[in-house]
């Protein structure tokens, strides 16, 4: 399905972006903060259906982590060609001039969010069963 895109301007661009990668840091923490967890329960538990478990979700983390600085790394790449057109342009010209729309981005985004509160889910799910 073909979507046209919208033609946004350069500053609420640039600030959706900002939103997105403090997001991604937030997240980024929290990640630290499920993989502490986990080896607060390595400790506590030694069960071979738990271990299996916690390895599952070690690794999982472990992409979470890569999908993340993936996912930074565009936002800051695109981040970077609208700065670039910002420093060779005058403000005039930056207030008149339209973008295209970081849909794509925003679509992976979205979709980053919707797969990580499931994993977030799922993993408290785990803590419940095994605290």
């Amino acid at each position: 399905m073909s979507v046209s895109k919208q033609i946004i301007h350069l500053q609420d661009l640039y600030f959706e972006q900002k939103i997105w990668v403090n997001e991604l840091q937030f997240y980024k923490e929290e990640v630290k903060l499920f993989e502490k967890r986990l080896t607060e329960l390595v400790n506590k538990n030694t069960g071979q259906e738990m271990l299996i478990q916690l390895e599952r979700f070690q690794n999982k983390f472990i992409r979470e982590k890569e999908v993340i600085d993936t996912l930074r790394h565009d936002i800051k790449a695109h981040e970077n060609e609208l700065e670039d057109f910002a420093r060779t342009h005058d403000e005039i010209a930056i207030e008149h001039t339209r973008f295209t729309d970081h849909s794509d981005l925003r679509e992976e985004f979205t979709t980053f969010k919707k797969l990580y509160a499931e994993l977030k889910e799922e993993f408290m799910r785990f803590l419940v069963r095994w605290m």
